[in-house]
């Protein structure tokens, strides 16, 4: 009688097993010795879009070649996406509950048909992409708050705090960054939202109003992974905006921020900075600072001007500090071939090279007219989606940018060794199910015809003139 159970158990396991050795297999492509590949070109014939298998084999010839070298390890990646300004969440709030649920699992799920955004920047207060100025402590001229009784989420709660809990709900692991656009007014010399500068005397009360709002964001279920203290510290033009030298950010974080986050236990990262490549000096004067150091956790670049490899300058400086690249906008005057060359190599491959944990473009969502954006805010900025009056979504190229790489790159892959070879700028990663992933641009002016070498194996294939290729394996 006990063997015949064990026969029976053994018959009822039998197809169990094989699914498991079925699901252990199936595109394992590592091992099927195949990649595929994904190609966006710039006349937008393909855009994401899947082409043929490409097969590894061991022949030779005379090509470029771009070889990925797995045993060279460097940087943890941590996501892709945008941000996710008040007036991307409010056209994306606009449209039916259908197509808004469709578009969130296309833009933050892991199926097969999305993009996988797996980080998002969000202003702490208006940013110039909201529809108005605002922060979570607004009083009338002459008064202060210097026990922050009146601070609350404001318009927030109506539009980005909603959309977050919908997206936290698709994927509870993305990463999300707050970022000031000004403080308070009462708390700047000039008693303006544009310019100026945060008075001494309110460091301490500035500093527990970080605190509030990651407490306050906490309470919703949203939890801030990292904040900057001000985005564009040296951009005072902008509306919000705020002057802050690395001397005095320096002196708020060492002082007051730092020390605030630790009496309230806040795990919040710190990351200084938050603007342009050409001014590396501005990090470093802060990560030299004795008391601020310590507080933080890394440096954040945009690159409306300098060079990506100014990431390179401050990692080499301070190897222990992370790197993030935090904004670069698409703009509505110029094209889907230029952005897409551009930002590839740069933004992605570029800030990927030197040491960048993150890559982030700017707004996630717009209408058809490039709003909503405050008086003095930017009117040419092109979020990933323009979402019109009547509901129509249209993909623009800052989707595809980021999408080459947040599709296929997921949390926690590290960037792995490849070549440049001529005019192919590329970037390599080994994602944490064991997957390699190549992003490639051709930046050169004529097709390219190439090898992509891995463990003496190597596959040849063509990328057209300003063509972006994904290839997995």
């Amino acid at each position: 009688m006990k063997n015949i159970n064990k026969k029976l158990q053994i018959l009822l396991l039998l197809p169990l097993i094989a699914v498991q050795i079925k699901c252990g297999t199936s595109k394992n492509s590592a091992t099927s010795n195949k990649a595929e590949s994904w190609i966006t070109t710039t006349d937008e014939s393909l855009k994401l879009q899947k082409q043929n298998d490409l097969v590894f084999n061991t022949e030779t010839n005379s090509n470029q070649t771009i070889e990925v070298n797995p045993s060279q390890k460097f940087q943890t990646i941590e996501g892709f996406g945008f941000s996710l300004t008040g007036g991307s969440a409010q056209a994306i709030l606009k449209l039916d509950k259908a197509k808004k649920e469709a578009l969130l699992q296309e833009l933050f799920s892991r199926k097969e048909d999305a993009i996988g955004l797996s980080y998002l920047r969000i202003s702490i207060g208006a940013s110039d992409l909201n529809e108005k100025v605002f922060s979570y402590d607004d009083l009338p001229e002459g008064e202060t708050d210097l026990k922050l009784e009146k601070f609350n989420l404001g318009p927030d709660l109506n539009d980005v705090v909603p959309l977050l809990k919908e997206i936290l709900a698709i994927n509870p692991q993305i990463k999300i960054m707050g970022s000031p656009w000004s403080p308070p007014v009462w708390m700047k010399d000039n008693g303006s939202s544009k310019g100026g500068s945060l008075q001494p005397k309110y460091y301490q009360v500035y500093a527990e109003y970080f605190v509030k709002y990651i407490q306050a964001m906490k309470s919703h279920g949203i939890v801030i992974d990292a904040i900057t203290p001000q985005n564009e510290p040296l951009h005072p033009g902008n509306n919000p905006s705020l002057l802050m030298l690395a001397e005095q950010q320096a002196d708020f974080i060492g002082n007051h921020l730092g020390p605030a986050f630790a009496k309230a236990k806040i795990k919040t990262k710190i990351v200084i900075y938050d603007h342009n490549c050409n001014k590396p000096e501005y990090p470093l004067t802060i990560l030299k600072d004795a008391k601020a150091n310590p507080f933080v956790a890394g440096s954040a670049f945009h690159l409306y001007e300098g060079d990506i490899s100014a990431l390179s300058t401050v990692h080499d400086a301070y190897p222990n500090k992370d790197l993030y690249f935090t904004e670069q906008y698409t703009g509505s005057k110029s094209s889907f071939e230029s952005d897409l060359k551009w930002s590839v190599k740069n933004v992605v491959i570029g800030s990927m090279r030197n040491w960048s944990v993150n890559a982030l473009s700017w707004g996630l969502a717009n209408d058809e007219y490039y709003k909503p954006f405050t008086p003095g805010g930017c009117s040419t900025c092109k979020g990933a989606l323009m979402i019109d009056q009547a509901q129509n979504i249209k993909r623009e190229v800052g989707y595809y940018i980021i999408g080459h790489a947040s599709k296929f790159v997921p949390e926690g892959s590290v960037r792995i060794g490849s070549n440049i070879a001529g005019n192919l700028y590329n970037v390599a990663f080994k994602t944490p199910s064991g997957q390699t992933v190549l992003i490639v641009e051709n930046d050169g002016a004529t097709t390219e015809t190439f090898n992509i070498k891995y463990n003496n194996k190597q596959i040849s294939t063509t990328l057209n003139a300003g063509a972006v290729a994904t290839y997995v394996w």
